[in-house]
């Protein structure tokens, strides 16, 4: 594998990563919220399904990705939309996102929860709407831990490998991501190669846990002060 193609391999899969992530912050943020300080009912079968990836092999989360967006699925609708997602890299990024969803959502519970509830009662006696105290009050006082989680689910990202290739293929350029470049580098035996795309994976996830590390420590040095 020359350079120019492990620069694409990395591209991809930091897109790909980035993106999902993304998808993951609105549908985290308000299920966490949901769970925590709306006190839902239901909330035990919300959690449990936001969690579900989790305890999941990735295989079968790509498997329902298929489902949904193959052509037994949503597929034919959004090809007339012109929009295709099996075997392309929103399917890589929608199945980073799946499978990196719990963890996000679970960092983001913790960090909701952490925040003082007296301080959001008194500006909900003050006047403000459950959607300001929650813009205002409690993400701000938890944003450390909801970026943490963010990162976390970031790092994820990076790393799946059986989602991806069951819902994007293994397809050079297109949908093959660091994980699956590995794989097939190894497969046909060139080393070299894999060996180039595993250090650069390990300096990634170093420095995103790193950063993820930094935030958790920083906001408990600010909870012991």
């Amino acid at each position: 594998m020359d350079t120019t193609s492990e620069w694409q391999v990395l591209s991809l899969s930091l897109r790909a990563a980035l993106v999902g992530t993304l998808i993951d912050i609105p549908f985290a943020l308000g299920l966490s919220w949901l769970i925590v300080k709306r006190r839902v009912p239901g909330r035990i079968v919300l959690e449990t399904l936001g969690m579900l990836p989790l305890a999941l092999p990735p295989v079968v989360s790509g498997y329902f990705l298929l489902l949904l967006f193959g052509n037994s699925g949503l597929g034919p609708a959004l090809e007339k939309l012109g929009l295709q997602v099996t075997f392309t890299w929103l399917a890589a990024a929608l199945a980073a996102g799946l499978v990196s969803f719990p963890l996000m959502l679970r960092a983001m519970m913790v960090a909701m929860g952490s925040v003082d509830r007296r301080l959001e009662l008194a500006a909900r006696n003050l006047g403000a709407g459950p959607w300001r105290v929650f813009a205002t009050i409690t993400l701000p006082l938890a944003y450390r831990g909801v970026l943490a989680g963010v990162l976390l689910a970031f790092v994820r990202g990076l790393s799946e490998f059986g989602a991806t290739i069951v819902v994007a293929g293994n397809i050079p350029g297109r949908t093959q991501t660091m994980p699956l470049a590995i794989y097939s580098r190894l497969q046909v035996g060139d080393d070299a190669a894999a060996l180039r795309l595993v250090l650069v994976s390990v300096a990634v996830a170093v420095l995103s846990l790193l950063a993820h590390n930094y935030l958790l420590a920083r906001g408990r040095r600010q909870e012991d002060w």
